[in-house]
């Protein structure tokens, strides 16, 4: 499902009144019913209901007008409240109009005290508050009656059904204003915004509901936008089929250089999850001092010791060893649990520089990657770069809350820039392509807060891209599959869920996947 920025929604718009033909008036008044729809299905029964429907000045006042007619037909006590200006023109004014010929309806202002006690009285015997002050072309803080109305919804506490997106919440960043309205449901039109997905909008959304305003499904899909969403279907449609004659060295090989003394579980988390994944072969190269205890850790992976400059610390030797084992590999990955000694670090941009073969990086290579990012633009093998925001920082000087902020933008400039796909973890993960392409993902749960989590993903996208997989699906697949297992383990409690049940679900997760493109080929 594609995602579109507010100026891509006005665009959109504009085409379907100028080119197909469809009177902004009829668009209006679709997406009112929509609106009405959805509520009276969250009431259930019209009977003695009191419904309060705010609206602001722009679109999205005569759509809650038209939505208020709508329940008004239908039997449902209405009081509309107009929160700013009543200087309605087009066809938001003609809605207007209609609406007070519903001559039963209340209407107050927010403009004296004493219709503001009205409104809050209201608010005491109402059983739902329908939200359209405020929508996607908003883009700057509340104020005044904008902002007290919204802080009047949120302290009524009762069911919100906002229409397009939560007044206050920016629709191209999910960024919140001084406030934003707490939705139970969000009607929004034609297509999602990235602020219903994107933290802490995505917070204020509820449950997301994307209407059909008419408008040609035909003519929306083959509208330009770079962005979408991660959904079952779309991975069903990337993951290999395995055939039944397959052998583990037709399943893709998997070399991981990856841990030290005190951080062999990063190592091994990744390792077990590229087995879990799907991976035919894969051996882990290690610091030679911490090759016996990763041998005893894992039994599917085969471990092998590299040559030490000291315990733990990568020595120059190491380098022409990895670059020559990884002939033998389809892809190699780096990073998990390696040290941050300079010796290490230096040794993992020679392998960069000198791999042949596509590399998935993550943890302490990204951080052997400060300062020295150029070496990405120069490399002709495919790259993946997993950094959660915080190594994101590192890598870019950004601060970590600025890019946490503006996950989107941040991530679609560098992987341009640095020529890699870049998966940028978080909620939601961000994967972008070094096209221009952006992924959000939609699967996992609070519980992946928890260490070795990312290790678990870097040994997953590895094992997708050695069963074949180009590395722009294999991190989108990747990232959805790792949310999906963590779906599955979180059936037993999302607080303490751990990064080994998150890969030891990898299998199930993967094997829905399967049935689904069964299904769909059979």
């Amino acid at each position: 499902m594609k995602l579109f920025y507010s100026e891509e929604i006005r665009k959109m718009d504009e085409v379907a009144i100028s080119e197909i033909g469809l009177p902004g008036f009829t668009l209006m008044e679709t997406a009112g019913r929509q609106v009405a729809e959805n509520t009276l299905e969250f009431l259930g029964s019209v009977i003695n209901k009191k419904v309060i429907v705010f609206c602001g000045s722009g679109n999205n006042a005569g759509d809650a007008f038209a939505c208020a007619r709508y329940l008004y037909n239908r039997g449902v006590q209405l009081t509309v409240v107009l929160v700013a200006n009543q200087n309605y023109h087009g066809d938001t004014l003609l809605q207007f109009n209609l609406l007070k010929q519903c001559t039963k309806i209340r209407i107050l202002t927010m403009n004296t005290e004493v219709e503001k006690d009205q409104v809050k009285l209201s608010g005491k015997f109402a059983d739902l508050v329908i939200d359209g002050i405020l929508g996607t072309g908003f883009h700057g803080e509340t104020r005044g009656s904008v902002a007290e109305a919204i802080d009047l919804i949120n302290a009524f506490a009762l069911p919100v059904v906002a229409i397009d997106l939560p007044s206050g919440v920016l629709p191209d960043s999910g960024k919140i204003a001084k406030n934003a309205v707490q939705a139970t449901i969000t009607v929004t039109m034609t297509a999602l915004k990235p602020g219903l997905v994107l933290y802490p909008g995505a917070n204020f959304a509820g449950k997301i509901v994307v209407a059909d305003l008419g408008i040609p499904h035909d003519y929306v899909e083959q509208l330009p936008s770079d962005k979408e969403l991660i959904t079952a279907c779309l991975v069903a449609g990337i993951l290999p089929q395995r055939p039944k004659n397959a052998h583990k060295g037709l399943s893709g090989r998997v070399m991981l250089v990856a841990g030290s003394p005190g951080l062999t579980g990063a190592a091994a988390l990744a390792g077990e999850a590229a087995v879990l994944a799907g991976a035919g072969l894969v051996k882990l190269f290690t610091p030679l001092s911490t090759k016996d205890i990763l041998a005893i850790k894992l039994t599917e992976v085969m471990v092998y010791g590299l040559i030490e400059r000291l315990p733990g610390i990568l020595g120059g030797g190491a380098v022409g060893e990895i670059l020559q084992k990884a002939a033998e590999a389809d892809v190699l990955a780096l990073g998990p649990g390696l040290g941050v000694a300079e010796a290490t670090l230096e040794a993992i941009r020679e392998v960069v520089r000198d791999s042949e073969k596509p590399l998935v990086l993550d943890a302490d290579a990204l951080r052997a990657l400060q300062g020295h990012t150029e070496i990405l633009k120069s490399l002709r093998v495919p790259k993946v770069l997993t950094p959660h925001p915080g190594e994101m920082a590192l890598l870019t000087g950004l601060a970590a809350a600025k890019i946490d902020e503006n996950r989107i933008a941040v991530a679609a400039q560098y992987a341009q820039e640095w020529d890699c796909v870049l998966v940028l973890k978080g909620a939601p993960t961000v994967v972008a392509w070094p096209n221009g392409a952006i992924y959000v993902n939609t699967s996992g749960n609070e519980g992946m807060a928890t260490g070795g989590s990312g290790d678990v993903l870097t040994g997953l996208i590895a094992a997708l891209m050695a069963q074949g997989l180009p590395a722009e699906d294999a991190a989108v697949a990747g990232v959805w599959l790792h949310g999906r297992a963590a779906d599955v383990a979180a059936q037993k409690g999302k607080i303490g869920l751990t990064a080994g049940l998150i890969a030891k679900c990898l299998p199930q997760a993967r094997q829905v996947l399967e049935e689904t493109v069964s299904q769909k080929n059979s």
